[in-house]
């Protein structure tokens, strides 16, 4: 028997473990004493590992490459070479007579590492001349990206998830830990019995209610209006810090009359939630010595996402709750490796290290290190995935490369996402099951699972971690990374990788924010926050350290915004309204964990 470290691959907690392994075969996981985790694991984390056994309890894995080569057709077996072959004289033919932007690109959030996702990107910008290029954060904390990254400077959490237990109030809004991340609820409950103030806003009386001093059960659709009555009671009853406002951020004054007709009286009707209850949770937490603002899909999943994100932000500006130990801003992101897909660039506005797409400069330092002509790379921002169905439909999207994600299984309005499916002209879907997705392709190209390679993750606290090969494929799969680069290769861009520290080694020498998170720091236990910019560097635990945000003028950004009606409304027809959640047992659409008997 062998033990193999390893990152847990379901939500984004970044949980270490050990994989035990006998005769190229997982038999148990244990817990690992890493950062966020500390010697624990979850149902997930002890019992997620078994559909690399291809149970085929819900799905069969991908073993073969396999074409249709009609509309409509049975999928017909063939070659690596055939498959890379056909694949790229089709990408290169619909690049040729529809434009680079024809052609769309997603990342993945899932196992298949940091590495990938880099070269996925610069397949997508080097070798197609797209900025077509997306993952599944653009559903879920796609929003918590844009909304911090204006206010604050970066899109990610401010501080460490070992740090929640330490803050002294916990304002968690539209966020279930207990079920999305059962180790981050360990944490709360850790706060909770150090004395910890616990606020829950949310329209379900979720577990971590049940312990919570304050529950304000809202109604569905009005975050906005409660954000804003609760920045409008810290401002009326002059709760704010006002030393800290006037010397490290910009807006007070706008953010005063947004907010004007926001009294907590006046919103009782829209939250369902009395003035009294509003006013006692913004004392608390401004009273706290430190507080954390946690939030989920409850609020990204949500119309005004983008801006309640920025209020929520804007609570922590107004309290000087930024900038320290135990306090901060956390969009605890879902998936494991959510996160490093945006890191790597797996968006459509933004290289890896969040470089802006639309800067010369930027554009032409990528071009340079990938041997590309710099008039060559797309210079406007590209297409979000949630786009795709409509721009197919519109004839402006005509092949879609997909990489670990199950659009037609997960994305909003399924209905329009067939429609925009049927309107394609070539699909490739690169995964390891047979998802609702990959029986719609015109390619499948069976990739190597987490299990079966090694790279890197990024867990939701910016958290880079290192995990390892435990067992052998079975079948002719490959390495998606391997496959992408057998593409480019066809194409006329020559890319060969040997291992994943030569892709980490290129990425991080164009990323200042990563350039000093060796392969080696990240070993073993390894846990290093970006920002890293030096190779003496220990990483960040905690961002804005010397109250210096990373917006254009250095200050934080006061954001508010007026409430919006949702879109749809009940009525006596419809009276009821649904809200999706997790469960604790089983992830996303479950090709993973639906695969596993334990669970």
């Amino acid at each position: 028997m062998k033990k193999i470290t390893s990152v847990c691959p379901y939500c984004g907690a970044g949980c270490k473990l050990k994989l035990v392994v006998e005769n190229n075969k997982i038999v148990r996981a244990e817990a690992a004493e890493g950062v966020t985790n500390q010697n624990q694991l979850c149902l997930k984390g002890y019992y997620g590992w078994d559909f690399l056994n291809d149970t085929r309890i819900l799905t069969p894995r991908l073993t073969q490459p396999m074409i249709r080569y009609q509309k409509g057709g049975r999928f017909v077996p063939v070659s690596w070479e055939e498959a890379i072959r056909y694949t790229a004289k089709r990408l290169g033919e619909i690049k040729a007579k529809y434009g680079p932007r024809a052609i769309m690109t997603t990342g993945s959030s899932r196992g298949t590492g940091n590495e990938t996702n880099y070269v996925m990107q610069k397949f997508a910008r080097g070798v197609l001349n797209t900025n077509n290029v997306d993952c599944c954060a653009r559903v879920c904390h796609g929003p918590s990206v844009a909304g911090l990254q204006e206010t604050l400077g970066n899109g990610a959490m401010s501080n460490s998830i070992s740090d929640i237990e330490h803050s002294k109030c916990l304002l968690i809004f539209g966020y279930n830990c207990a079920d999305s991340h059962p180790i981050v609820a360990r944490r709360v409950i850790k706060a909770k019995q150090h004395g910890a103030k616990v606020i829950v806003c949310d329209p379900r009386k979720i577990e971590t209610a049940h312990i919570a001093d304050r529950h304000l059960q809202i109604n569905n659709g009005c975050n906005m209006a409660l954000v804003n009555a609760f920045i409008y009671t810290l401002l009326e009853e002059n709760l704010y810090n006002s030393d800290y406002v006037a010397r490290y951020t910009d807006g007070l004054e706008r953010l005063r009359e947004t907010v004007r007709e926001y009294a907590p009286e006046n919103v009782e009707g829209i939250t369902g939630v009395s003035a009294r209850q509003i006013r006692d949770a913004m004392r608390i937490y401004a009273a706290a010595p430190s507080a954390t603002v946690m939030w989920g899909m409850g609020v990204t999943q949500f119309g005004q996402a983008v801006d309640v994100v920025k209020g929520l932000s804007t609570l922590a500006l107004l309290t000087g709750n930024l900038g320290r130990e135990h306090c901060g801003v956390g969009p605890v992101r879902g998936q494991n490796n959510v996160q490093g897909a945006c890191d790597m660039g797996v968006i459509p506005n933004q290289f890896p290290g969040y470089q802006d797409v639309t800067d010369p400069q930027v554009r032409e330092k990528f071009a340079r290190a990938w041997g590309v002509d710099p008039a060559r790379m797309d210079d406007q921002v590209g297409v979000r995935i949630t786009e795709v169905p409509h721009l197919a439909l519109e004839g402006k999207v005509k092949a879609y490369y997909i990489m670990g994600e199950d659009p037609l299984q997960t994305e909003a309005d399924l209905g329009l996402v067939r429609k925009g499916f049927d309107a394609l002209d070539f699909v490739v879907v690169q995964d390891i099951f047979m998802t609702k997705t990959a029986e719609a392709a015109d390619v499948l190209l069976p990739a190597t699972s987490w299990g079966e390679h090694g790279g890197v993750f990024t867990c939701a606290d910016r958290g880079f971690q290192r995990f390892e090969k435990a067992v052998e494929p079975k079948g002719n799969v490959k390495r998606d990374w391997e496959i992408i680069s057998l593409i480019a290769t066809e194409m006329g861009y020559p890319m060969h990788y040997r291992d994943n520290q030569q892709i980490w080694d290129e990425m991080r020498e164009l990323c200042p924010l990563f350039y000093g998170v060796t392969w080696e720091k990240m070993g073993e236990m390894g846990h290093v926050q970006w920002p890293c910019p030096t190779l003496d560097h220990p990483g960040t635990p905690w961002l804005y350290a010397d109250n210096r945000f990373d917006t254009p003028n250095g200050k934080g950004q006061l954001f508010a915004a007026p409430w919006r009606k949702p879109a749809e409304l009940p009525d006596e027809a419809y009276p009821l309204v649904l809200c999706t959640v997790r469960e604790v047992g089983h992830y996303s659409c479950r090709s993973m964990t639906g695969n596993c008997a334990a669970l």
